[in-house]
């Protein structure tokens, strides 16, 4: 899992410790966040009794996001394997495959 800084200091930036690149880690939470955010919209919308058309519309918002998050993960990970590739814990080449067609 990609996480930037631990519980007792989360001021850490530059990398995490196990290595992951915190601008990565940046994005890939933004995107979440707006996820969480469109998917607020949905519901709200849900509630409200909103045209079936805008709640469709929120929620195709929704999936591209994560969709986008996760590709990004997948990015990320295959981007440090080839970077590192004697970096121990990561997942293989065969394991990103796997990851990448779940999305897919």
């Amino acid at each position: 899992m990609i996480t930037t800084g631990t519980a007792q200091d989360p001021s850490v930036d530059a990398t995490h410790p196990e290595g992951h690149d915190a601008d990565a880690v940046r994005k890939i939470s933004n995107r979440l966040r707006r996820a969480h955010g469109q998917l607020a919209a949905v519901i709200g919308a849900v509630e409200a009794g909103e045209d079936c058309r805008a709640v469709v519309q929120q929620l195709a918002a929704v999936t591209k996001a994560l969709d986008r998050a996760g590709f990004l993960v997948i990015s990320t990970a295959l981007r440090e394997c080839l970077t590192e590739p004697d970096a121990g814990g990561g997942p293989s080449p065969e394991e990103l495959e796997k990851l990448f067609l779940t999305l897919a």
